[in-house]
């Protein structure tokens, strides 16, 4: 093999001594303006550093030697410009590899424009780490940001964590570095070394943009494909619109995937597991949705995936993005939506994490009144930085587009809206007029749901908020938030309130069940039993309700029945379906063997019912948000604490009367009905085959022409103790 003339006689200075210095000590800014081949005085200058090396040839048809320049830098004169690859020997060993550095930038002038506008709606596929060919060599791309950075570099086993193996190109003023790295594939485990301003080395930070995660408590990131996707789901995207309509039924089943079932051993189940076993048990339940807590990649199970790291990283306790890719399939194509929890209102301070990415406070605030979250000991994104925005609107419509999610639902939305959430005076920053309102965070909400709404027609977004914040399902053109639903906490709060006290006080507190009738139109309700309601000593469902043994079933059977009969569309956590008794444990399965006793496997029953009834009866759910589908017929028994309305869909639906009776005492109630005949008794929650005592109306009513609650007709009717009875009108 040939050396080259010129780096033998020293004719050519081949390396500049200061830049070689800086590459060894790791805090070079421009490796590819030293490393590679480059221009010279005497032709074409090829720079490698290979630190373990003894000899390297660069492989041309005539392979020629490299001179060693001291500390693993090797540099010659090759004939011509052109590709090639590298040989290196040392301590016994041989190798090969093609040289990163010989290849140019990936991005282009638009993605750079975009990203430093801050407005590239599909971050993920410019930043991140992708599996590519070029000029015929398969590897992997990775692009980060980290605009104050003097230096970032790609380190892993393929490196041994040596970050100045390979730095990154710098891209100009978006304050993006990228590089291709020939070899590395699927699988391969990887973080950023990132020397910031001063020239500090920050923790090895994990990928913000990575599709893919090690198994906790190990943390890096893992190169994962999202290409090639599979659907078979073309029937459910083309009727989902419709079926996210506000007059469409919508029952919702949120789940946590760790504790939802555990396989033998104690083991989570997989995603290909859960395609089976939870799609078809909500299938068969009569939902509607799943709605999963966070599945973005997270490092501590008990934040059950609220306080996420890996947001464009579908969790790798159940799998791969393929395979929750699959989930989703199978959801749609048992028809059934999922919507994902979406948490955009803060992060962990973990090292690895997003906290001073760069070695400044980039993705939050610099001013911790603004920028830590005392309750949850998080960080809180930076909203008004246009980056940042950009990079959370992004992440949602990479979720709703790649992966086929059919809505997100926004968590604690209002701890973004006010600037003084759960904070004294003194503790919080106002806005530039004074005010508690956080216009930032309001402007990447409306922003997020314009991206997504407009790029993606048919999903929905769901806003967890529990203050009177005007126009959350609004539109952004109206003044709104944009979201296309919002959680009714109010309902919950005052309605649970009433069902946990002893019957014979519950008349004083009459009006808890009604007064959510007061502002059921001001937005598209959600009724929310959620997961925050059976956890920190709160108890489950089963143990809120007063009295003991069956009677407490009775309560929570009646509380059911007034849920679906109430306007506004349903949600209900696992477990709560078969009335589990202790409280959700995250670390463990539902209880599933209570099913084998009746008044577990009755409960489960009657949620199915109700929610086969709900789906099918327009007038239970066309004018969820309207005013013009419900009437009350008594709201003011609070003596008898019972409660009875009517139901009314499109002017053909036949409609429905309901009526609740909250004591455990049998009530014969006349009741106003607005057409004469047959009245069916289609649900009673106190039918034997949900572990009632089987009393009601045998079968029906039949409304006669005796005027009462303001209706022309009338029956009188048999609501049994801690019941619910609908009757629907047979035409």
């Amino acid at each position: 093999m040939a050396k080259s003339d010129e780096a033998k006689n020293g004719a050519v200075a081949l390396v500049d001594r200061a830049a070689a210095e800086a590459l060894l000590q790791g805090r070079h800014g421009d490796p590819f303006g030293f490393l590679g081949l480059h221009d010279g005085p005497a032709g074409p200058v090829l720079r490698v550093f290979q630190p373990g090396a003894e000899r390297v040839w660069a492989l041309l048809p005539d392979p020629i030697e490299l001179t060693a320049q001291g500390d693993g830098i090797f540099a010659g004169l090759l004939p011509a410009a052109g590709p090639y690859r590298l040989r290196a020997t040392g301590h016994g060993a041989e190798w090969e590899w093609d040289d990163p550095y010989r290849f140019g930038p990936v991005l282009g002038e638009m993605d750079e424009y975009l990203l430093g506008e801050g407005t590239h709606k599909r971050l993920w596929q410019v930043l991140g780490a992708h599996l590519q060919t070029r000029e015929g060599v398969s590897g992997t791309h990775f692009a980060v940001w980290a605009p104050n950075a003097e230096r970032v570099s790609v380190v892993g086993d393929f490196n041994i964590w040596d970050g100045r193996r390979h730095p990154m190109r710098r891209r100009g003023a978006t304050g993006v570095w990228e590089i291709f790295i020939p070899g590395l594939g699927e699988g391969t485990v990887y973080k950023y070394e990132i020397r910031g301003p001063g020239g500090a080395i920050q923790p090895l930070k994990a990928d913000p943009v990575g599709f893919g995660s090690e198994h906790a408590p190990k943390n890096a990131s893992v190169v994962r494909s999202i290409e090639g996707a599979n659907w078979q789901d073309a029937d459910w995207m083309a009727s989902r619109a419709d079926r996210h309509r506000i007059d469409a039924p919508i029952s919702v089943y949120e789940v946590h995937l760790g504790s939802w079932r555990r396989a033998p051993g104690d083991r989570m189940l997989s995603y290909e597991e859960l395609a089976d076993q939870l799609v078809t048990y909500a299938a068969d339940m009569g939902f509607t949705h799943l709605e999963l807590l966070p599945v973005s990649e997270f490092p501590f199970d008990g934040s059950w995936g609220y306080q996420p790291v890996g947001l464009f990283a579908p969790t790798v306790r159940h799998g791969t993005p393929a395979e929750f890719r699959a989930l989703v399939d199978a959801a749609h194509r048992r028809g059934l939506g999922l919507i994902l929890d979406w948490v955009p209102g803060h992060f962990p301070t973990d090292p690895h994490g997003l906290g001073r990415f760069d070695g400044t406070a980039l993705y939050e605030h610099a001013d911790p009144r603004e920028g830590f979250h005392q309750d949850w000991n998080t960080l809180i994104y930076n909203y008004g930085r246009t980056e940042v925005q950009n990079f959370l609107v992004s992440n949602a419509l990479y979720w709703l587009e790649e992966f086929h999610v059919d809505g997100l639902r926004v968590d604690a939305v209002a701890s973004m809206l006010y600037r003084d959430y759960s904070r004294k005076d003194g503790e919080w920053v106002p806005n530039r007029d004074g005010g508690r309102e956080n216009y930032e965070a309001i402007a990447m909400m409306r922003r997020m749901n314009e991206t997504v709404y407009g790029e993606c027609p048919g999903i929905l977004t769901v806003a967890e908020e529990s203050t009177a914040f005007p126009g959350v399902s609004r539109p952004v053109n109206w003044g709104g938030l944009g979201f296309g639903f919002k959680w009714n906490m109010g309902w919950m709060n005052d309605t649970l309130s009433y069902m946990e006290r002893d019957p014979i006080y519950r008349k004083y507190h009459h009006h808890q069940m009604t007064f959510g009738l007061h502002y059921a139109w001001s937005e598209n309700y959600i009724l929310p039993i959620s997961h925050d309601e059976v956890v920190h000593g709160k108890g489950s469902m089963l143990t809120k309700m007063p009295g003991q043994g069956e009677e407490k079933f009775a309560h929570l059977r009646a509380y059911y029945g007034f849920m679906w009969g109430h306007p506004g569309k349903k949600l209900l956590f696992m477990g709560c379906e078969f009335a589990q008794g202790r409280e959700w444990n995250y670390q463990q399965s539902l209880d599933w063997h209570l099913l084998d006793h009746p008044q577990h496997a009755g409960m489960q029953r009657l949620i199915r019912d109700l929610n086969t009834l709900y789906r099918g009866t327009p007038a239970l759910h066309v004018n969820d948000t309207r005013p013009e589908g419900f009437q009350w017929l008594d709201s003011n028994d609070a003596e008898g604490s019972t409660y009875a309305w009517l139901r009314r869909g499109g002017a053909a639906d036949p409609e429905v009367a309901i009526a609740v009776n909250m004591t455990p005492v049998e009530r014969q109630l006349r009741i106003g009905l607005p057409r004469a005949g047959q009245w069916d008794e289609v649900l009673n929650t106190d039918a034997a085959i949900y572990g009632g005592g089987n009393r009601g109306n045998l079968g029906g009513v039949v409304a006669m022409p005796q005027p009462a609650q303001g209706q022309d007709f009338s029956a009188v009717i048999t609501v049994p103790p801690l019941a619910a009875v609908f009757l629907r009108h047979k035409a």
